[in-house]
């Protein structure tokens, strides 16, 4: 008793759902009230009488204590703002992107000014950048040089991001991560949605301007 049985979703994760109402079959439950209030140990009728009365659902929470235990919600509810938080974080985790950018490790001045300049745009955009030093032939028997190469580029970008993950070697290259500063997306998201505003305003403003 108080074990929920998992079922299989159409893409075959196993899901558990909470015993509701009358599929909870236990003589006793402890009662938890719609606003986490501890009502107490009682029995499963006047648990469903209480549910029924307040126009709510009995749902069981813990079903693995003793007495197993039962909270009071309206759950269709509880389950739409459970999947909204799911589909939020699933959102927020698809926004943040890697890419990537590979150099050489004796590198000119020109190329590596290049390739500052889109690591730049990248870490502005809000998206994380992995840079990968590829070594050639005896490079390998230098992995100082593609360290240092890389503190240098760290540095240069440090006003944009910070290194999340520091180089290491990775068979015949070196890689690192730089991660956006935490309030850079957030900035750069507010900047968008500022100047859409005021070119919508704008637009607006044009529209009702009597003509010429």
């Amino acid at each position: 008793m108080g074990q929920r049985t998992p079922h299989r979703s159409s893409r075959g994760e196993a899901i558990t759902e909470p015993r509701i109402n009358d599929r909870i079959r236990v003589p006793e439950v402890r009662l938890v009230g719609p606003e986490g209030e501890q009502v107490g140990v009682v029995s499963i009728g006047e648990a469903l009488r209480l549910a029924q009365d307040s126009e709510l659902d009995l749902v069981e929470v813990a079903p693995m204590a003793r007495p197993p235990v039962v909270k009071l919600m309206d759950y269709g509810k509880f389950k739409y703002e459970t999947a909204q938080k799911a589909r939020e974080a699933r959102r927020n985790q698809a926004l943040t992107v890697i890419k990537e950018m590979r150099l050489r490790l004796k590198i000119d001045p020109h190329d590596y000014e290049t390739k500052k300049g889109h690591v730049e745009r990248f870490l502005k955009g809000g998206d994380k950048v992995k840079i990968t030093v590829m070594f050639r032939g005896r490079e390998q028997s230098r992995p100082e040089m593609g360290y240092k190469l890389l503190q240098r580029l760290a540095g240069d970008v440090a006003d944009l991001g910070v290194v999340e993950s520091n180089p290491k070697q990775d068979g015949r290259n070196m890689v690192m991560v730089i991660a956006p500063h935490r309030n850079q997306a957030a900035t750069d998201a507010a900047r968008r949605s500022a100047k859409q505003e005021k070119q919508a305003a704008n637009d607006a403003t044009a529209e009702q301007a009597p003509p010429a």
